[in-house]
């Protein structure tokens, strides 16, 4: 099993648009040594080479995947490497890209939890959109915790947890928020037996999740904020890292801390930065906490093997 890191960003990207913050600032300056990296995606392949499993449609999608060799069309004069498509929320840094594959001479296999699926044909139509391009074909993810399996990542046995976090604000459920707004995945490798942990979005990690945690080979996890503040104390928000379902790496409780109580032979990894977070900087501070216990910031292009 191989997982490509194709974007590792939170929304906006990094550095953002609009955004003139010390690390957005200084990448475009050259004064800061930060890769750009663009918004949160990974491909996920099995036993074949010439196919994957898309995770989560980046706004960002078609740089990447010019960028990932695997997604370039050589069998026809309309092809890709996508098999099929995984969406673990409805976020729009998670759902936009699905527009750019409009194009696509077959309906997309779109897999997604019952409360997902409802907030992209009510408050986000955009499943509704593509039945006026290419289709879809929707594939219902239970929230049983039973394996199943992804055309296009063969000999990859898939799992969907329901983790604690907010579904996007234009969810009709934004208020109300249930199991399945959000999911993390468990992939193992059916061959090998070994496992990652999938969740760009965790508001709080509870027993369930934590033994997941502590049983994966490698966690591929919310890195998004490194501060419960960051956002307030950079001037860009009055809102907390949790408000918004994101679970800190810093402080009594946060990431780092669940981090350092998994196994030595864990992988670590944050994903789904946010522009803000200073562990974007190489030289920073934060960034040196993060080395010394032995946690990674994923960056595009980044591969993990199972």
């Amino acid at each position: 099993m191989r997982i490509t890191i194709l974007g590792s960003a939170a929304g906006g990207g990094f550095p953002q648009w609009n955004c003139h913050c010390r690390n957005c600032a200084g990448v475009r300056e050259g004064t800061l040594r930060a890769l750009p990296r663009t918004q949160s995606s990974v491909a996920v392949s099995g036993r074949r080479d010439d196919a994957f499993v898309l995770v989560n449609a980046s706004p960002d999608l078609r740089a990447q995947l010019a960028a990932y060799a695997p997604a370039k069309p050589r069998r026809g004069p309309r092809d890709t490497g996508i098999a099929a498509i995984v969406l673990v929320d409805a976020q729009l840094d998670h759902t936009l890209g699905l527009y750019l594959l409009r194009e696509s001479s077959a309906p997309w296999p779109v897999y997604c939890t019952d409360r997902v699926y409802e907030d992209l044909t009510r408050g986000h139509p955009v499943l509704e959109v593509l039945e006026h391009y290419c289709g879809t074909e929707r594939r219902r993810i239970a929230l049983d915790g039973e394996a199943f399996e992804v055309p296009g990542a063969d000999g990859v046995e898939w799992r969907a947890l329901p983790v604690s976090s907010k579904p996007p604000p234009f969810s009709p459920n934004r208020r109300a928020p249930e199991p399945g707004d959000n999911i993390a995945l468990v992939l193992r490798d059916a061959a090998t037996g070994r496992s990652v942990l999938y969740a760009p979005g965790l508001a709080e990690i509870d027993s369930r999740i934590e033994a997941e945690m502590r049983s994966a080979d490698c966690v591929l996890v919310d890195g998004t904020f490194f501060t419960d503040d960051e956002m307030i104390g950079v001037g860009v928000s009055s809102k907390r890292a949790r408000d918004i379902g994101h679970l800190p790496q810093s402080g009594p409780g946060g990431m780092l801390e669940h981090l350092a109580a998994l196994p030595g032979t864990t992988r670590k990894i944050l994903i789904h930065i946010n522009n803000t977070n200073p562990i974007l900087d190489e030289r920073s501070e934060e960034r040196a906490v993060l080395e010394r216990l032995g946690v990674e910031v994923a960056f595009d292009g980044m591969e993990i093997e199972l």
